[in-house]
């Protein structure tokens, strides 16, 4: 496989129609609008179902692990980034505490933008020095969830058994963010064997960065629309 290949492949992973209608589906509300109680294995589906199918999170995640080499940085800023959206997506729905779908959606889009710029030491040029990247994952984290969070708020679903359905969807998130996480990776890594991922580097970064901008154009125009 060519490298060049290796790039199209991924923004086909990411940018599928199926991918494009990222939320939760008019069948899977219907689904969820029909069970009562504790719904284990139906929640760990739609968790695992909506962080493969959630091209924002994913994207955030490629520009996070692009230039780190060691398994040890990339379980760690994973890491930082689970604990962030975790955190929210359960405190979010228990608290009910909701934000505005399309104004959340656009910060997330604008965390892709962050990544990317960062990755191109654009604050580096422009500030002197790069932000500490951990507690950036970390608070883009914590926004990433609250999306979560507002997408399951939208479903209206039921108090009985809500905390365990809701922690049966977040370990389906994660599971979903591994597979998701690993393909990309073997993807990365074989790519990283050509002289073309540093040459490409730069302009890989600027289209993440310039996927991160589409993304809140249009959640922003949504907004303003509705």
């Amino acid at each position: 496989m060519k490298p060049i290949t290796i790039i199209v492949t991924i923004a086909l992973a990411l940018f599928s129609f199926e991918l494009i209608a990222h939320g939760v589906d008019d069948n899977t509300k219907n689904f969820l609008a029909n069970l009562e109680g504790v719904a284990i294995v139906p929640f760990l589906y739609i968790g695992a179902k909506h962080m493969v199918t959630g091209y924002d999170h994913l994207l955030f995640l490629v520009g996070v692990i692009f230039f780190l080499f060691k398994p040890k940085d990339i379980l760690i800023y994973v890491t930082f980034f689970t604990i962030g959206h975790s955190l929210t997506l359960l405190l979010g729905v228990l608290n009910k505490i909701s934000i505005n779908p399309y104004l959340i959606d656009a910060i997330i889009g604008f965390s892709i933008v962050y990544k990317g710029f960062d990755n191109l030491g654009g604050f580096e040029r422009m500030l002197g020095k790069q932000p500490n990247t951990k507690i950036a994952v970390l608070i883009f984290g914590l926004i990433h969830g609250f999306g979560l969070a507002t997408k399951l708020q939208e479903l209206a679903l039921p108090d009985d058994g809500l905390w365990q359905n809701l922690l049966a969807f977040n370990v389906g998130v994660e599971l979903g963010q591994f597979f998701a996480l690993l393909l990309i990776l073997l993807l990365i890594s074989y790519w990283r064997r050509y002289a073309s991922y540093m040459k490409f580097a730069s302009l890989t970064n600027l289209l993440l960065m310039s996927c991160g901008f589409m993304l809140m154009g249009y959640q922003l125009t949504g907004y303003y629309l509705n």
